[in-house]
């Protein structure tokens, strides 16, 4: 049963929510771990392709992450060529993946009001067709900062998965 509990969670089953992810292993001493998660009519290979689909642009609400510029709505050539250390998301750095499988990404600095930041997007097999979930890890954040965060992120990630998972549907 798909269960919300806002702003940590949205979108994810029990076992979702359970699950551990390379992100958990990034942060040291973790002060809050949020998932998210959507279903998509798309096979998983596709829907892999659609979240490699990253490294191109943030696919939220452009006009706050993206300078207004529209993200692609037809995959990139060569956007799923990943590597280690790849910039991505203005902010964030690949430091794990396996190909049809899991996207593992930290923030390339720990200076501010939020410290230690990996996120883990993972691609699943479901009777639907896929689910794509995401678990937010994050260590060193102010707790009223943090609440803040989760809310902000909650909003920006729920649009970013939606809209991959119907783009990899269509």
């Amino acid at each position: 049963m798909v269960r919300v509990d806002l702003p940590e969670h949205w979108g994810t089953t029990a076992a979702e929510r359970a699950r551990r992810t390379p992100a958990d292993d990034l942060v040291a001493r973790p002060t809050d771990r949020w998932t998210r998660g959507a279903t998509s009519t798309a096979d998983p290979a596709v829907l892999w392709r659609w979240l490699c689909q990253l490294t191109v642009a943030p696919y939220s609400y452009d006009l706050v992450d993206n300078l207004g510029r529209r993200s692609p709505r037809t995959l990139t050539p060569g956007a799923d060529d990943l590597a280690v250390g790849q910039r991505l998301l203005i902010v964030f750095v690949i430091d794990s993946f396996v190909a049809g499988e899991h996207l593992t990404i930290r923030r390339r600095t720990t200076t501010g009001p939020v410290g230690e930041f990996a996120v883990t997007y993972a691609v699943h097999d479901d009777p639907a067709g896929s689910r794509l979930t995401a678990t937010v890890v994050l260590d060193g954040t102010h707790p009223v900062v943090g609440k803040a965060l989760a809310w902000g992120d909650l909003v920006m990630m729920r649009r970013q998965l939606t809209l991959l998972c119907d783009l990899a549907g269509r």
